[in-house]
């Protein structure tokens, strides 16, 4: 009996919002840790950046999460009243439509016809949110859970680096920092390629590269406003 094919699509969703909150927090982080320690600044203005930065990009997080999944849930609603009114006033235009969009998937049309009818005569509002609005089954993303996750995946993400650059001596948090928030952009994108049935080499790059670039920048800007100030 040949082995049943994994799938991982259904991780989708929330593996995107932990990986983007979490990568965010130590990219973000690190990023102000390392900008701040080249200009010249003290371990205590070093963390109290780190903290802000952290409380305040964990909000931010937050907030735009909760904006998001608001306001798409709200278009999908709007979509559903005006196919729900479409349904009750114009049926036969409406079976029309999902006669067309079965026979563009390659059904031929009197198979079409009669699949859509049957559809139209069950449950016409579901028939037509998944298959000409694009509209899962499943329920959206509730916008209070998603605001929380992405502020936790986002202070997990910066609490990296902020414990880093307290345990290092000063002189080594310009080096230290990066160093080990590009090993924690690895493992973050290997542990993502991972819970997504995807290659390592990829992501591990891809995270790490951009990481790289956002530090090297904040790195050269806090040098030169530590130099000119």
């Amino acid at each position: 009996m040949p082995p049943v094919a994994s799938h991982f699509v259904h991780r989708a969703g929330w593996l995107r919002a932990a990986v983007l909150g979490a990568n965010d927090g130590i990219i973000s982080t690190a990023s102000l840790i390392v900008g701040v320690a080249a200009s010249g600044a003290g371990r205590g203005a070093i963390l109290t950046a780190a903290a802000a930065g952290w409380a305040a990009g964990a909000m931010a997080m937050a907030a735009g999460e909760y904006v998001s999944v608001s306001s798409q849930a709200d278009s999908e609603a709007a979509d559903l009243d005006r196919e729900r009114h479409a349904l009750e006033h114009f049926p036969e235009i409406e079976t029309d439509e999902l006669t067309a969009i079965y026979q563009r998937r390659g059904l031929a049309p009197a198979l079409a016809r009669q699949v859509a009818e049957q559809l139209m005569a069950t449950d016409p509002l579901s028939a037509h949110a998944r298959d000409e609005l694009g509209l899962g089954e499943r329920g959206g993303a509730n916008a209070l859970l998603a605001a929380f996750a992405s502020a936790i995946s986002f202070s997990t993400g910066a609490a990296l680096p902020t414990l880093v650059a307290f345990l290092v001596p000063l002189a080594a948090t310009v080096a230290a920092v990066p160093a080990a928030s590009l090993v924690f952009l690895a493992a973050l994108g290997a542990l993502s390629a991972w819970l997504g049935g995807a290659p390592p080499t990829k992501p591990t790059l891809r995270v790490a590269f951009w990481g790289a670039a956002a530090m090297a920048v904040t790195a050269g800007i806090g040098a030169l406003i530590g130099k000119a100030v």
